[in-house]
C-alpha cells in the first residue's frame, strides 16, 4: 500500500457505515409496517365475525380494536345481508415516514339462530 492511500479506507469506511445504518434502519421499518398491516387484516376479520354473529355494535368495534394496531380507525357498515368492517391505521414510526395502512373484510350476516321446539306431543 502506497503511503498515499492511507486515507482512502478511512474514508471509503465513512461513507459506507451510515449508508448501511440507514439502510437497516429502513428495513426495520418495512418490517414493522408489514407487522401493522398483517395486525389491520386480522382485526377487519375479527370485526366481520363478530358483526356476522349478530354481537352489538359496542362488542363488534371492540373486537376489532382488540386486534388493530394502535391509534387505528374501525368502521362498520351493513350493505343489505353483508357487514363490512374497514381498519385503516398510520405506520409506526416518525411522521415523516407514515403510510397509512388499510384492510377490510366483509362477512355474510347469519341468519338468528331459531328457538327450541316446545316439548309437547308431537304434530
Amino acid at each position: 500500500m502506497d503511503r498515499g492511500d492511507r486515507g482512502y479506507v478511512t474514508a471509503e469506511a465513512a461513507m459506507v457505515i451510515p449508508a448501511l445504518v440507514l439502510f437497516a434502519a429502513l428495513l426495520v421499518w418495512a418490517l414493522m409496517a408489514a407487522a401493522a398491516q398483517i395486525r389491520c387484516v386480522d382485526a377487519a376479520r375479527a370485526g366481520a365475525r363478530a358483526a356476522a354473529r349478530s354481537e352489538p355494535r359496542g362488542t363488534v368495534l371492540a373486537a376489532a380494536r382488540s386486534a388493530a394496531p394502535e391509534g387505528a380507525q374501525v368502521d362498520v357498515v351493513r350493505e343489505g345481508d353483508l357487514w363490512r368492517v374497514r381498519v385503516a391505521a398510520a405506520t409506526p414510526g416518525p411522521q415523516a415516514f407514515q403510510v397509512r395502512l388499510g384492510a377490510q373484510a366483509v362477512a355474510l350476516a347469519e341468519a338468528p339462530a331459531e328457538p327450541p321446539p316446545t316439548s309437547g306431543p308431537p304434530p
